[in-house]
Formats: structure tokens, C-alpha cells, sequence
């Protein structure tokens, strides 16, 4: 028996929701086997309502990990938190020269909870070293508007205009994730292939319990690939399997609740409608 193998180089969240523990889980549900390179170790003040700290790891900490995973012959990989501009410039560099083909970029900029870049610098060098190797990049709407150069998009127009820059700086498919940030009773995500627009949406679900929902979709789309499905189709996947996720999260604390990553498998998932839409003209 051997399973597709899937990689994640991301930090660790605490807390268990979000970060490299949810792309295990998500891996693990799609029947991959994951391997982790921890970047970062996030915690979570309970004394200072759930206040963030970020401790990053020693670079040749990381690239020793990344090592070790590399040498198993990875099917896929995904990034997440790389805190400094260093650790994107080390990580990119050792993708380049890995033999993995499946690459999915999720650039977090901040933390659940943050609304401040980690480090400015940080969008120079995910545009530089970063997004060039991706088959996929998944950002949100404040993160597509860094990586575009124009203001948060609040607008599908807006969207499609940040994609089609973003898949000019390399990125061969995008993802925007815009959640409920466009529509508060839909939930809508872009998807930009470089020659079409395709809208995913899915029901708003009422709930507050979505800690950990982005990277759940990243490493979603991640293990689809690893699994031979198309692009389009680890996207289509991913949004149904992270929507049944945010409508059955759970409370972990007064603070914060994450997805349920067995809800799909367990039951069932929400349908996603996907719409061709016509190019922007404003790119």
C-alpha cells in the first residue's frame, strides 16, 4: 500500500484549529499522508483575550526539515505562515529546487484576529519568490489586495481585477477567497485560470465558528492535487469540503472556534454552484 504524499510548511497554531495542525487534518481526510516543516509556533494569550504571539523558527531548522520531508518524494505541498522575509526567500528557494510539481501558496499575512501585515517587507518577497512557483495561490481579500497592489476588494469586478494581476506576477491558477467579505448571504470565492473567470458560491452559514477555515481550504485543495484531480476540480472539492467544515464548527473556547474537518466525510457537504463570469475590463 502507498499513499500520495502531501506537505505542509506552515506554523503551528496552539490552539489546534488553524496552521499546519489543520492541513494535517484536512490531508488526513482526504486520505493523504501528510508531512509537516514547522516555520512558526503561534500562541494564543487566554489572560489577554486570545492575544497573538508568533515565534519564529531558525532558518536551518527549517530547511533540515524541509529536507527530510522532500526526501520522501512529496505529491504536493502547500505553504502557510512564513514570518519573516528570510524564512520566504529560504522557503522558495528550496521548493524551486525540489522535484515537487503541485505547489499551492497560501499567503498569510497575519493572524486570525490581527489586522496588520506581520512584516511589510513579506509581500516583495512572496511576489518575487513565492508566487512564480505556484500551481495555485489562495488568498483572501485583504492579502489579494497586497499582492495586487490596489485596495481590499469589495466587489466581484474588484476581485477579478486583483486575480488578473496576481496571475501576472506568476501564479498559474488564483483562488480569492472572499468568504462572506462581498455578499452577506452567499458566500463567494474566485477562481481565475488565467484565460477564464468561474465564481464558486455556496449558502452563507450563520456561524462564528470558521477559525481555521482558510488554511482548511488551501490544504483541501493541496491533497486533491496530490490525488490527480484537475485544478479546477481540487477548488470545486476543497469549497464544498471546507463549507460542510464551517457549517458544523464547534466551539473550542469562549475565544474561538474551529471547522470541523470530518464534516464532509461525515456529513455530507453543501452544494456549490460555479458560474463562468465574463473577463474585467478594468485590468
Amino acid at each position: 500500500m502507498s499513499l500520495n504524499k502531501t506537505l505542509t510548511i506552515a506554523g503551528s497554531d496552539a490552539s489546534g484549529g488553524a496552521g499546519l495542525e489543520a492541513d494535517l487534518k484536512a490531508f488526513e481526510a482526504h486520505g493523504t499522508y501528510g508531512l509537516a516543516a514547522v516555520t512558526v509556533i503561534a500562541t494564543m494569550d487566554p489572560d489577554d483575550n486570545w492575544s497573538h504571539g508568533v515565534y519564529t523558527l531558525p532558518l536551518d531548522v527549517v530547511k533540515a526539515q524541509l529536507k527530510t520531508t522532500f526526501s520522501t518524494g512529496v505529491d504536493a505541498l502547500k505553504t502557510g505562515m512564513l514570518s519573516t522575509e528570510e524564512m520566504i526567500v529560504a522557503v522558495g528557494e528550496e521548493i524551486k529546487q525540489s522535484a515537487v510539481k503541485n505547489i499551492v501558496i497560501d499567503p498569510v499575512m497575519v493572524c486570525k484576529g490581527e489586522d496588520e501585515v506581520l512584516n511589510p517587507g513579506n509581500v516583495d518577497a512572496m511576489i518575487n519568490y513565492l508566487l512564480p512557483l505556484a500551481t495555485v495561490t489562495t488568498p483572501n481579500l485583504f492579502e489579494a489586495g497586497q499582492l495586487a497592489g490596489i485596495k481590499t476588494p469589495k466587489t466581484i469586478a474588484e476581485m477579478q481585477t486583483a486575480a488578473e494581476k496576481i496571475y501576472s506576477l506568476g501564479a498559474k491558477n488564483i483562488v480569492i477567497k472572499g468568504g462572506r467579505g462581498i455578499d452577506h448571504h452567499k458566500a463567494f470565492d474566485l477562481f481565475f485560470d488565467g484565460h477564464d473567470h468561474y465564481l464558486l458560491e455556496t449558502a452563507k452559514v450563520d456561524s462564528t465558528y470558521n477559525h481555521g477555515a482558510g488554511c482548511t481550504f488551501a490544504a483541501a485543495i493541496t491533497a486533491n492535487l496530490a490525488l490527480g484531480l484537475s485544478v479546477q476540480e481540487a477548488v470545486i472539492e476543497a469549497k464544498e469540503f471546507v463549507a460542510a467544515g464551517i457549517e458544523h464548527g464547534w466551539k473550542l473556547n469562549q475565544f474561538v472556534g474551529p471547522v470541523l474537518h470530518a464534516a464532509k466525510n461525515k456529513f455530507g457537504a453543501p452544494e456549490v454552484t460555479i458560474k463562468k463570469i465574463a473577463k474585467s475590463s478594468t485590468f
